[in-house]
């Protein structure tokens, strides 16, 4: 029995195909003229850069360098360099000012207020960040809750809390406590129940100091940390509470267990900002209590700005100023560490 089939000679065998399956079948046994050849390199030149798209970046990058290098390179290495000086008032007007090694810093260290207002920052910064992380959060989670229109009042009032400046909300904060004319002292003594407290001023006692400060820092800080977390939450997807629900889990144990994880890195992100924001807490403390009453409320912004510009020390002035900047870097260093990576393992 002998096969149908057209025989095939070894030089059809042996010759080159072309087409694959573009030309069917036909093309299987098609034999080329020559061999098949590979994508040509387009000349000499093709493969290279250009020298301007080379250049391009760096020339779109120059400006946002040139503004770095002149409003926080130069000014953070002319801080270093007075913190090694006798930088006073002599030394403004003559330009001319000595070294003076490390005694600054020996000062500063050795200065009976510097762990008390250590200790005294670090516990503040602490307060504001929690107070600011966990009103964000409620606040982010009401959000989820409201309608279209409820939450779009509502943003928009916490948009407006926070694009004003910090300058003025303090001056509307002394307003409210001020003592005879003070807003809240005067509700206080309406409810008829704590007593008379007109004349109280705020300021005078620590305890009620910290709660005029906390509490405008607080409200300032809480609209981004409130927007930021909603605009991460709206991005769960839905189907897991649904899953959620159908297996019989509450509210707190969803939020638990499926919108904390994902909102992880977005609550690492702003507790990083809110650290760095409240370590150089200035303005709001000095319009309020200029570091009083009794030293109570100085943190290191407060203390630095005393020695520089109260008492004209402005080499001491600058050694606090960067031992603050590197304190500032250890306490971020490991939370920065860890967004890194996160931020690595999403890639």
């Amino acid at each position: 029995m002998t096969s149908t089939a057209d025989p095939v000679t070894d030089a059809e065998q042996s010759a080159p195909v072309t087409g694959g399956r573009a030309g069917g079948g036909r093309a299987r046994g098609r034999r080329t003229d020559g061999p098949v050849q590979g994508p040509s390199r387009g000349g000499r030149g093709a493969g290279r850069r250009s020298p301007v798209g080379s250049r391009a970046p760096l020339v779109l990058l120059a400006p946002a360098a040139l503004l770095l290098l002149a409003l926080v390179v130069y000014p953070l290495v002319r801080l270093v360099v007075i913190s090694f000086q006798d930088y006073g008032l002599r030394a403004i007007f003559t330009g001319q000012a000595g070294f003076t090694g490390l005694t600054n810093y020996t000062d500063v260290l050795t200065d009976a207020s510097f762990w008390p207002v250590i200790l005294r920052t670090v516990l503040v910064t602490g307060a504001m960040v929690l107070g600011t992380i966990v009103i964000g959060m409620g606040v982010a989670q009401l959000l989820t809750r409201l309608g279209v229109a409820m939450r779009t009042v509502v943003s928009v009032v916490l948009v407006l809390a926070w694009a004003m400046p910090n300058v003025a909300s303090s001056l509307v904060w002394q307003w409210l406590f001020q003592p005879f004319y003070g807003v809240l002292n005067w509700l206080i003594t309406q409810l008829r129940v704590f007593g008379d407290h007109t004349q109280d001023n705020w300021a005078s006692h620590p305890g009620q100091a910290y709660t005029i400060v906390l509490t405008l820092v607080i409200w300032q800080a809480v609209p981004f940390v409130a927007l930021t977390l909603y605009a991460a939450q709206s991005q769960i997807a839905p189907e897991y509470y649904e899953a959620g629900a159908l297996d019989g889990a509450s509210v707190w144990t969803m939020y638990r267990a499926i919108t904390l994880p994902a909102l992880a890195p977005t609550l690492l992100l702003v507790s990083i900002l809110s650290v760095i924001w409240d370590f150089n807490v200035f303005n709001q403390i000095w319009l309020l209590t200029r570091g009083g009453p009794e030293e109570a409320t100085l943190t290191l912004g407060i203390w630095t700005f005393v020695q520089s510009f109260v008492s004209n020390a402005y080499g001491q002035g600058a050694a606090i100023a960067v031992i603050s900047t590197l304190i500032l870097g250890v306490l971020t260093s490991y939370y920065i560490r860890r967004l890194v990576r996160s931020g690595e393992e999403d890639l």
